[in-house]
């Protein structure tokens, strides 16, 4: 079973912490798993898998949603957070701000969660971090 598939369907049976899951498969050949996270489930969390990793991304804004006058204060305090937020990177993907993190795939099923509540909960801080940026 390919392991977004297997993902798809042990998250849907899964309390972690007293957070559910909601999986959503997206792309053809399900190459993109759209997780929410409950009660931090206003930012999805988008999965993919390749040969060497898990990756997990969660959008924050658009660039051009960022005060062209803030944006480089707005990058360098990101850079300056990345190390105190845990298990969670920030980066720029095309044109979008985004926080991600990202796991082994032989990482275990407690590993994922943790991760997947971890950079649900970093990207609600996240976002109210840089609300004095946005437009």
């Amino acid at each position: 079973m390919h392991r977004l598939q297997e993902l798809t369907y042990t998250l849907s049976d899964l309390n972690y912490e007293g957070h559910t899951f909601n999986c959503l498969p997206i792309g053809g050949a399900q190459n993109v798993l759209q997780i929410l996270v409950s009660d931090l489930d206003e930012m999805p969390i988008y999965v993919t898998v390749t040969d060497t990793q898990m990756l997990c991304i969660t959008y924050l804004c658009r660039r051009d949603e960022i005060r062209t006058d803030k944006r480089d204060e707005l990058n360098r305090s990101m850079l300056e957070m990345n190390v105190a937020v845990p298990l969670s990177s920030f980066a720029l993907i095309e044109d979008y701000y985004v926080i991600f993190g990202a796991l082994s795939t032989t990482s275990s099923i407690n590993d994922i969660c943790r991760e997947l509540v971890t950079l649900a909960a970093n990207a609600y801080d996240a976002l109210e971090a840089i609300e004095e940026f946005l437009v």
